[in-house]
């Protein structure tokens, strides 16, 4: 999980990717599109992936469906008045309609007016336009031109130097959503274009794990999961993580299909079993649980917490009971921070007394990073009375850093003196400082003063601080407190 409270302490002009990564972003173009390549634009942002046929309770969400329904009822007139008015005008023009999802509506009907030659026009313009505004237009102007006139589009990207690994990827998927043969044929010919997507692992981009074999892969299982098949046992590079593509797409609706098709595969197939089982434990847990059973020995325990970390999506307290069952060690930690998130937003003393189970101290901190954002908008104090039943050392340090940058009610200099007791160096300065930040915001003079006197911070820090420079990162993640969360496997 990115943790949002920590990446915005970055210095200015970086940018967090992928979990693990930071870049320097002078380009104008980059920023927008990195931000896409995160899945973050506008409110189309998807939380976990979720079948809704798995939740046994569906019906009982009917009335909330039926009053946002209404309320689309209530404001489909004007909306629809919103989006005649929009007809004819400019993306400048467009930027200014009132509603956020107007003006989206609005850019995807002008883009999809574009003839193939405006493209260029109007994606030279993006530089121009003010940074949320080019956030958004990038996404449906790159996904709309991938579609329509995809070589042109990569022609386009070719002109962008050091940006255009941030482009292409966008343009690739959307050229897979509707043609993913010759989007594969595409790639076969130009595989160097690609060569630095998938570095890192963390999400789709150049950063990100998810290569362009993969890109294709998902799209085409989409459409046609045996010729998709087909085309990745062709490959000679890239032919695990296409495969793996291909039986998450299929197993997204039907993980008893994607079980019996990686059945008949060979090869390291780890992340393929984890991938499905992920997904057969959202929808089946005990379906899923007979199928790990016939896994390799060495790849049951990971699959099965996989499994358990996709049966937390619908139902995080028989995830836990689950979880505890298992036998201590690495596999229970890579879901306990799962678990933790899932059950914090529903009840976070559950959460906490599930933590409090744990021996694994790697499993306490990360899961620490997971609770205290949740407790602290609801109890803070609650949640500072549990960090502080943890002995001074790491774990108590995680969770004290994690309830100081989300809490945003208490007054700075409270929270600056629970900042003073956390023991790592790095951690203790990182806390004090976006502290003291907040409080030169309220009360410039105080906060100089305690700056200059303390001692918990170093000389540099403190002129850093005073100075209003950015802070440098670090901690798990880099940056501040951040954490491995779902899809780290």
């Amino acid at each position: 999980m990115i943790n949002p409270y920590w990446v915005a302490t970055l210095p200015p002009g970086r940018c967090f990717i992928g979990a693990k990564f930071s870049i320097i972003m002078k380009n104008p173009w980059i920023f927008p599109v990195a931000t896409l390549l995160v899945g973050a634009v506008g409110g189309y942002i998807s939380g976990k992936n979720t079948s809704p046929s798995a939740d046994p309770n569906a019906s009982a969400g009917t009335p909330s469906i039926k009053t946002r329904s209404s309320a689309r009822g209530e404001n489909s007139s004007a909306d629809a008045a919103t989006r005649r008015s929009s007809r004819g005008m400019s993306v400048t023009e467009i930027t200014q309609l009132p509603g956020s999802n107007n003006r989206i509506q609005a850019l995807m009907d002008f883009y999809a007016g574009l003839t193939p030659e405006q493209f260029e026009e109007e994606a030279r313009k993006l530089e121009n336009m003010p940074m949320n505004e080019r956030m958004m237009a990038s996404l449906l102007l790159f996904g709309r031109w991938g579609e329509t006139d995809p070589t042109a589009a990569m022609s386009f990207a070719s002109t962008l130097g050091f940006t255009a690994m941030f482009v292409r990827p966008t343009i690739l998927q959307s050229w897979a959503s509707v043609d993913p043969a010759n989007a594969a044929k595409y790639y076969a010919a130009n595989p160097r274009e690609f060569a630095s997507m998938g570095m890192m692992g963390g999400g789709r981009g150049p950063m990100g794990g998810q290569g362009a074999a993969s890109v294709i892969a998902a799209e085409w299982a989409k459409q046609d999961p045996a010729a998709a098949l087909a085309w990745a046992n062709s490959l000679t590079t890239e032919k695990s993580q296409a495969l793996e593509s291909i039986l998450g797409e299929v197993a997204k609706t039907d993980p008893k299909r994607a079980s019996e098709m990686v059945a008949s595969m060979s090869g390291d197939l780890g992340d393929a079993y984890r991938t499905i089982a992920s997904r057969y434990g959202a929808s089946n847990f005990s379906e899923a649980e007979a199928w790990i059973r016939t896994l390799p020995a060495d790849q049951q325990a990971r699959a099965l917490a996989s499994a358990i970390g996709g049966l937390s999506n619908n139902d995080p307290e028989a995830a836990a009971a689950k979880a505890l069952a298992m036998e201590a060690g690495e596999n229970r930690d890579r879901v306990v921070d799962d678990i933790v998130e899932d059950l914090a937003r529903l009840n976070p003393q559950l959460a906490a007394d599930f933590l409090k189970k744990q021996d694994s101290e790697e499993a306490l901190r990360e899961g620490m990073r997971e609770l205290m954002p949740s407790w602290v908008a609801k109890n803070p104090a609650a949640a500072l009375a549990f960090a502080n039943s943890y002995e001074p050392g790491p774990v108590r340090d995680s969770a004290i850093q994690s309830y100081i940058w989300s809490n945003n009610t208490a007054a700075p200099a409270e929270l600056i003196r629970t900042a003073e007791t956390i023991t790592d160096e790095g951690d203790r300065t990182r806390s004090v400082a976006i502290t003291a930040a907040r409080w030169m915001r309220e009360d410039e003079a105080g906060a100089r003063a305690y700056i200059e006197q303390t001692a918990t911070i170093s000389d540099e820090a403190k002129e850093r601080i005073l100075e209003n420079r950015g802070f440098f990162g670090g901690g798990p993640g880099g940056g501040g407190p951040g954490g491995r969360g779902r899809g780290r496997d």
